[in-house]
């Protein structure tokens, strides 16, 4: 079995859907937006210098949905889909995973953003596979606190050894798609490192290595 592995902001996806969760949460004034905006506008600095503290930006990025019903949340995410991520959908990053669905790939998405607003994006290139941050729930409702290792950096090596575990699967080889430095500990762990219209971190490593760069953009 072949698994396909493909990070999703910025990769399978022309944009940073957490970094959009934010913009949208100061748009329909769930949150003090002129600080929340701020504080959206220096993680997203951090992560792309590589200085994320992804505890604390998680608390951050979590804090919107805290208390909030399911149902208000389900309605709130339809409206982000529609508004911010079907807009910024690649069609070439749908090929490429209808590519390897077709020769019988295992497919897996992995993101630093968090389940809530990733998983109907993952659904939407009928991924069911996804390794994604999570936030605590307690009696249903979020409590604001992450919960478990982040998928993250290193933290997605850790979550991708637990899963492949759980499944009880052992891949005779790996692929993984990505545009971030952030990833260079996944990338360098498997058989088939892609960098995805990569950062120039990325790009100069890519290169060095000698693996493949591509573009999905059009």
């Amino acid at each position: 079995m072949t698994l396909a592995i493909f990070d999703l902001d910025n990769t399978l996806i022309a944009g940073d859907s957490d970094y959009l969760w934010g913009c949208f949460v100061c748009e329909q004034g769930l949150v003090d937006s002129a600080w929340f905006a701020a504080e959206n506008e220096r993680f997203y600095r951090d992560y792309q210098a590589g200085n994320l503290d992804i505890q604390a930006y998680l608390r951050f990025a979590l804090s919107p949905l805290k208390g909030r019903p399911a149902d208000e949340l389900a309605a709130l995410h339809r409206r982000f889909m529609a508004e911010k991520i079907e807009p910024i959908l690649l069609p070439r990053a749908r090929q490429l995973v209808e590519s390897h669905r077709e020769l019988g790939h295992r497919l897996l998405i992995i993101t630093a953003t968090n389940a809530f607003i990733t998983r109907p994006i993952a659904a939407a290139f009928d991924i069911p596979d996804l390794l994604a941050c999570e936030g605590e729930i307690v009696d249903g409702l979020y409590t604001g606190e992450p919960a478990g290792i982040p998928s993250f950096h290193e933290g997605k090596v850790l979550r991708l050894k637990a899963w492949l575990a759980n499944e009880q699967l052992a891949p005779a080889s790996t692929w993984f798609y990505s545009d971030s430095h952030n990833d260079l500990p996944l990338l360098q762990g498997v058989d088939c490192p892609v960098a995805v219209d990569p950062d120039p971190t990325l790009r100069r490593h890519a290169e060095s290595a000698g693996w493949p760069v591509i573009s999905l953009r059009d």
